[in-house]
């Protein structure tokens, strides 16, 4: 998270032209926080908030978002006061940039335990957040294949790849 003036946020920035809103955030999160685009992972996208512009255009907000195998080192720049990762949990009882507030509880992902064997080649691709719906996401973790499933098992085992 970057404090803007007191509040925090995360990086982001304008659109190019040319881009995506993936390919602007993978952009932003290097130049903003240092983090490497190869280590980052996306896997969604959700306009958080749209508002009307100058002359009838409309703009939208749109986050991203991205895992990656371990916690990265980030680096701010002129627009950072200060770059830090915190907890999912911690992150409501903070003084939140408006825009980030606003959309929080939209971005926050539940946990989920998904029960595999040791063996199972899933595995690989966990843990991992997953859009288990339009706008709702989980943070799957693998389990021991005895533990009790989550209620998001079956969903999230259909949006994983498939074992050979």
């Amino acid at each position: 998270m970057e404090p803007s003036g007191r509040d925090l946020g995360l990086p982001g920035g304008a659109r190019d032209s040319h881009e995506t809103p993936e390919q602007t955030a993978v952009r932003e999160a290097n130049e903003e926080a240092g983090l490497l685009v190869d280590r980052l992972a996306v896997r969604a996208t959700l306009v958080t908030a749209e508002v009307a512009g100058i002359g009838g255009t409309r703009w939208s907000y749109t986050t991203v978002v991205a895992d990656a195998e371990e916690l990265l080192h980030t680096v701010p720049n002129r627009e950072s006061a200060e770059m830090r990762w915190v907890a999912e949990d911690e992150v409501a009882d903070l003084p939140l940039h408006p825009g980030f507030a606003a959309s929080w509880q939209r971005l926050r992902t539940a946990p989920a335990l998904l029960p595999l064997g040791h063996r199972d080649e899933r595995r690989q691709y966990l843990p991992r957040t997953i859009e288990v719906e339009a706008g709702v996401f989980v943070w799957c973790m693998p389990g021991d294949a005895d533990e009790v499933p989550s209620q998001l098992s079956r969903r999230i085992s259909s949006l994983l790849p498939a074992p050979n």
